[in-house]
């Protein structure tokens, strides 16, 4: 995995934990551990020397200031040496019970300054930093020695943040993330994750992160500063739209693209991972994130993709460094993922293809382009040609959908009505949606499970994740209604856009717990944009809540508020069950597809509730084919023992269900 670990170590705990590190790294073998010690014996020195004026007079002779100077020399120097040897020999030792080639390097000078300049002159591969050294207080959050070399250096770097022996608060989860936003730096760090996940055994997750709110936020702030004029030539209500309907849609589909091209990156490596896209600005989810998951190691690319090529450390990256609970592993390593990397060297285009390219909106011209480059790709296709653009378009919808609207519209003709028409295709929009939701266009907003991506009535495949209707779930409004009590104090607000949105005084005074300025516009941001995407009249407390924190995670609760053990029945792994939304675990995709093979309806339904009942119960948040089999098996067992003592159908239902 690594050829040679670089440790510099001063015996605090942080410095024990990356020995602790460097020797699991090297359990695969042909790795070398290098550790040094930096000692400021000339620093001593000059001190000294500063402070000669102030010795006794018996010591102002020059013979015996001359001596006292030579005496202090060789005990600073000689002592310095000792502590350097002493702290040397924690890692060596440890090194040669563990079988592990040890190189020690005692250092004299001015620590960061001489860390860098030893990395640099050698040929490291990974270097080890504690976070913190001897140093450290209460509120340090990274030290200066630590913070120096991390800026100077281009090696990757691993910095221990947590200690198993003292954050014991805090267990990690085990998992090794990688979060990927496109750049050549964050693809590295998956291949290194890749190899430490292989030699480790440890699972893999990736991560990415996208910004729709970044612009409502901006243009609401805009309001106050713009005059009238400006205003219209800016034309607010025309930009939002073109956000909404557009651009956010399409950074989500190149943020889940990311993801999808990590995950065949992993499992052409023969490995499995599950992948989480996150919406809201980078710094914040991915803390959120690593607060709640609290993973062994999360791996970050040392710049990201919009950094300047120069930059030493990237904004994102930075924050995180300091503020996650986490180890950190900052990479360095560029990687190009072979898919971009085929279709830049070998796909070529005929002309017909290329004509009718010309003719896609510019502003989808580049996810356009993306989407039919990687559906050639797949298929082994080095040309594109208008046929295989064709087929790259009927392969967004449902198997079976084309034929079927074919079939539709020659029965149109026959009635003698023009199925080109926008009449009446729009129509036929609002009869398959009908048919699909047993509900009108407009009354439908549906959440794609696989994603998380809120859509529109009239679609049958989500638009950024190519999930299918199947993956798709109503939203109940009716659960964010106002009540009676809330309703009766409402504010409505007019926005940048000339939007009314409507507020109940109890979610302005929860909007009122974030710090005031740029924290809570974002939030309100986030509240209001869900709420105008979901077509919610009034911004509830309970729509607020739970825009905001979509992420937690549920617990089981008793009517005491106290977390209930774990349930023994089918009526409590039911009730259980049911507590959950599918949201709030990662199916892997082998475990949706068992799921699918149960009878679509009452049995899916309940099944489903069964899995997310046992993998809750057993403190699990990624539903992998195992856990989902697992969770069926013990579901069947128990209904088993429930029939034989007389239990009836209603058993075997979540109580908010019976009588429904």
């Amino acid at each position: 995995m690594f050829k040679n670990i670089y440790l510099p170590v001063d015996n605090s705990d942080f410095s024990n934990t990356c020995i602790d590190l460097a020797l699991e790294f090297a359990k695969a073998g042909g790795t070398t551990v290098t550790a040094s010690h930096v000692y400021a014996a000339k620093m001593h020195d000059v001190r000294f020397r500063q402070m000669e004026s102030g010795l006794p007079e018996e010591y102002q002779d020059e013979q015996e200031l001359e001596k006292q100077r030579n005496i202090h020399d060789q005990l600073i120097t000689k002592g310095m040496e000792v502590i350097t040897d002493s702290y040397l020999e924690v890692p060596k030792a440890r090194c040669k019970e563990a079988n592990v080639p040890f190189v020690g390097k005692s250092l004299e000078g001015r620590n960061w300054i001489e860390l860098v300049r030893d990395i640099k002159e050698s040929d490291y591969d990974l270097v080890i930093l504690g976070a913190l050294g001897l140093g450290a207080i209460r509120d340090s959050q990274i030290g200066t020695v630590s913070e120096r070399v991390i800026r100077r250096i281009q090696t990757d770097t691993l910095v221990v943040k947590h200690i198993p022996g003292l954050h014991e608060d805090r267990p990690s989860s085990g998992k090794i993330v990688v979060a990927v936003d496109g750049s050549g730096y964050a693809y590295g760090g998956l291949k290194t994750a890749i190899e430490m996940a292989k030699n480790l055994n440890r699972p893999l997750e990736v991560i990415s992160t996208f910004d729709p709110y970044f612009h409502y936020a901006m243009f609401n702030s805009l309001t106050g500063v713009l005059t009238k004029e400006a205003g219209k030539v800016f034309k607010f209500e025309q930009q939002e739209k073109l956000h909404e309907d557009i651009i956010d849609k399409g950074l989500a589909k190149i943020y889940q693209a990311h993801l999808e091209i990590s995950r065949k990156i992993v499992e052409e490596e023969g490995l499995e991972c599950t992948i989480r896209l996150l919406d809201g600005k980078v710094f914040e989810k991915v803390l959120q994130y690593a607060r709640e998951e609290n993973p062994f190691l999360l791996i970050l690319g040392r710049i990201g993709v919009h950094s300047a090529p120069d930059m030493d450390i990237g904004g994102n990256t930075e924050n995180l460094l300091r503020l996650v609970p986490c180890n950190v592993y900052l990479s360095s390593k560029v990687f190009k993922p072979p898919i971009e990397l085929e279709a830049e060297e070998s796909i070529e285009w005929t002309a017909e293809a290329k004509e009718r390219l010309k003719k896609i909106p510019g502003f989808v011209l580049p996810m356009a382009t993306s989407a039919i480059l990687r559906y050639s790709l797949e298929r082994g296709h080095s040309m594109i040609t208008s046929s295989v653009m064709t087929e790259a378009v009927e392969n967004i919808l449902p198997a079976g959908a084309m034929q079927a609207m074919r079939q539709i519209g020659e029965n149109m003709q026959k009635e003698g009505m023009n199925p080109d028409s926008p009449e009446v295709l729009g129509k036929l929009k609002e009869q398959m949606m009908e048919a699909h939701t047993g509900k009108s266009a407009e009354e439908v907003t549906l959440k794609c499970t696989s994603c998380g991506s809120i859509l529109k009535g009239d679609v049958v495949r989500c638009g950024v994740c190519d999930a299918t209707a199947e993956r798709f779930l109503p939203i109940d409004k009716e659960e964010f209604k106002p009540d009676e009590t809330e309703e009766k104090e409402v504010t409505t607000f007019t926005t940048f856009d000339d939007v009314e949105v409507s507020w109940t005084q109890e979610a302005l005074d929860f909007l009122e717990e974030f710090p005031e300025g740029h924290v809570r516009r974002r939030a309100q941001a986030r509240i209001e944009k869900n709420a105008r995407i979901q077509k919610i009249t009034a911004i509830s407390i309970a729509f607020a809540n739970k825009t905001v924190n979509e992420k937690a995670v549920k617990e089981n609760v008793n009517g005491n508020g106290k977390k209930n053990g774990n349930p023994k029945t089918i009526q409590e792994v039911m009730e259980f069950g049911s507590s959950f939304d599918r949201e709030d675990f990662n199916w892997s995709k082998e475990a949706l597809e068992r799921l699918e093979r149960v009878p679509k309806g009452f049995m899916r339904d309940n099944t489903e509730v069964r899995v997310m009942g046992y993998a809750g119960a057993n403190d699990i948040k990624d539903i992998s084919i195992e856990v989902c089999e697992k969770g069926i098996a013990e579901s069947v067992k128990l209904m088993e023992e429930a029939i034989a003592n007389g239990a009836g159908l209603d058993d075997f239902l979540p109580k908010k269900e019976v009588g429904a």
